[in-house]
Parts: structure tokens; sequence; C-alpha cells
């Protein structure tokens, strides 16, 4: 399991059906940062994955890549 954070998310998104939109204002960011996440131009902090654990109730692990269930 090595798959890159643009990846992971982009497959979070699609299989939730979720738009860059929803899921910014889920865990608190502007939609800008999902797109540059999305495009590998950037990553999140700590304190924005711990977000992203909490709003969909997983794991963070699922966002670091460490598995590929959540």
């Amino acid at each position: 399991m090595d798959k890159e954070f643009s990846r992971i998310l982009s497959e979070f998104l699609y299989e939730n059906q979720l738009t860059q939109t929803e899921f910014a204002k889920a865990i608190g960011v502007k939609p800008s940062q999902v797109s540059e996440w999305l495009k590998g131009k950037a990553k999140p902090g700590y304190d924005t994955l711990k977000a992203m654990a909490k709003a969909y109730h997983i794991s963070a692990d699922y966002f670091l890549g460490i598995t590929d269930t959540y």
C-alpha cells in the first residue's frame, strides 16, 4: 500500500460521491486547498488530517496510505 495522497483522496471523493466543495466544507478548509491536494501540489497538515478522519469517522491511516480500507 503505497499510494500518493492525491490518489487516495481522489478515490475517497469518488467512492463517497463527494465534491471538492462538500469535502472542504466538512473539514473546514477552502475548496482551493482540496484542489491543490488532488493535483499533488500540497498535502494536509496534522490538524487537517485529524479533521478529515473525524468528519468522516474513519482512521487517519486510510488517508496516510497505511491501510486501504476505511
